[in-house]
């Protein structure tokens, strides 16, 4: 290499170190997208804009309120755009609503609605199943069209209570926009929510995050089970993380737990970069 080429590649290479380190490697984006129930938002004195902001603060980017909870949808829609908030999903939790809420999530920018299979227990069984999976299935092409999925929750006031029951109801429905949106503390009580990621694979549209302790529930009643700081319960995060690794899934998770002030609306966003290993 003669003088010149010499000091031209001894140039290129002072330049390339002092670039800075973000434009040498960019960090990988977190894997999941942090969103919540407007339920847990315990101070809402401030307008729809200002709390919005407030929860972008805190760590998350999206949003999942309740179809009875949006009275004013321009207003909704106005504060995600000013402040970037994502309305991601918009929870219908009667199946009789569904197709009102794929029109209001399409509306509000968003991709998804959860639903629930209720159980009437007055009823047969077989006429529970049936019943929900027509109206489910009724219901698929509009959310297609609408580019909204339809995403069933596993929940404890239902027959769907075992992952190879939602499994077949899932594929009985068979159509592309219909799959589950999975709550991970819910199955604790009934079953092991690694599995039920290992059994669903491809269907998993979105998360729930939640936590659950069993030997709480045993001392103080089923329901107090939940009352746990995310991450310091029953479930086997790492165990969950594997499966879900495995089956690749990205996107939304949203924490659905008790109401809270910011600050501890902020730690329920730390906590789910930890558990669902954002960090």
């Amino acid at each position: 290499m003669d003088r010149r080429s010499f000091l031209q590649a001894a140039a290129v290479a002072s330049a390339a170190s002092c670039l800075p380190s973000a434009v040498a490697a960019a960090p990988d984006p977190p894997r999941f997208r942090k969103s919540l129930k407007w339920n847990m938002v315990g101070d809402k004195s401030g307008s729809l804009a200002e709390s919005f902001e407030k929860l972008k603060a805190c760590g998350f980017e999206g949003l999942e309120p309740n179809l009875s909870e949006v009275k004013d949808p321009a207003e909704w829609l106005e504060a995600s755009r000013s402040t970037g908030l994502h309305i991601d999903c918009i929870v219908s939790p009667q199946l009789d609503g569904i197709e009102q809420a794929i029109d209001l999530c399409k509306r509000l920018g968003g991709d998804s609605i959860l639903t629930v299979a209720r159980y009437d227990v007055s009823k047969p069984f077989a006429d529970n199943w049936k019943r929900c999976v027509e109206i489910i299935r009724a219901a698929a092409p509009h959310a297609e069209r609408q580019g909204v999925k339809i995403l069933v929750e596993n929940v404890w006031a239902t027959f769907l209570i075992s992952a190879l029951d939602m499994q077949r109801f899932i594929d009985e429905i068979a159509h592309p926009f219909v799959g589950v949106h999975y709550d991970v503390g819910n199955v604790v009580r009934w079953g092991v929510a690694e599995h039920w990621v290992e059994v669903l694979g491809s269907r998993i549209g979105k998360l729930d995050v939640k936590e659950y302790s069993l030997p709480k529930a045993m001392k103080e009643g089923m329901a107090k089970g939940f009352d746990t700081p995310l991450g310091e319960g029953s479930i086997k995060w790492d165990a969950v993380r594997s499966e879900l690794d495995k089956i690749g899934l990205t996107g939304w998770a949203a924490a659905e737990m008790r109401s809270g002030d910011w600050e501890y609306l902020a730690d329920v966003a730390k906590r789910m970069d930890k558990v669902l290993g954002n960090v």
